[in-house]
């Protein structure tokens, strides 16, 4: 058995038929280290899977697992396991997509938008405030000075 990280293992040709997916030989093995969480899935064969310990659960589980097309096995980052095909004689396929990574960012936007709104409309509510006290200060100035009489008068208030 080979041992090859998933960097050295070269991609072939007759995996064109399952584009997105790596081929690993029968008798290969590889070494992979995810840098980030992700799913393992396999695509075509079986593959068995060996994951570095310790190991928790029943003594009979000694981290060896084996996974078969279409089925998936989740992986954390820095994690250490040997994956080699499990089929006689046949080629497995399979693939690794990282997680996607969750962001505040989304939660953020969700908060400043309505900030932001609510900035607009109390500049706008203030600026109809100090045109409205602008307003009733002139009338009532008016009023006072004698020159309102005759605008109240206008108005058909006596």
């Amino acid at each position: 058995m080979t041992v090859q990280t998933l960097t050295q293992t070269q991609q072939s040709p007759a995996a064109a038929t399952l584009p997105g997916t790596w081929k690993l030989a029968a008798g290969r093995a590889i070494t992979l280290r995810p840098r980030e969480p992700g799913i393992l899935r396999v695509a075509h064969g079986q593959l068995w899977v060996t994951f570095d310990g310790p190991h928790k659960g029943p003594r009979n589980d000694l981290g060896d697992h084996v996974i078969g097309a279409g089925e998936r096995l989740p992986l954390r980052a820095g994690q250490r396991l040997v994956v080699e095909a499990w089929n006689d004689g046949a080629p497995a396929y399979f693939s690794w997509d990282p997680l996607p990574v969750h962001s505040n960012a989304p939660r953020l936007a969700a908060v400043a938008q309505p900030l932001a709104d609510l900035r607009l409309a109390w500049s706008f509510g203030a600026d109809a405030v100090v045109r409205l006290v602008t307003g009733l200060a002139a009338l009532a100035w008016g009023a006072v000075a004698g020159r309102g009489r005759d605008a109240m008068a206008d108005c058909g208030v006596s």
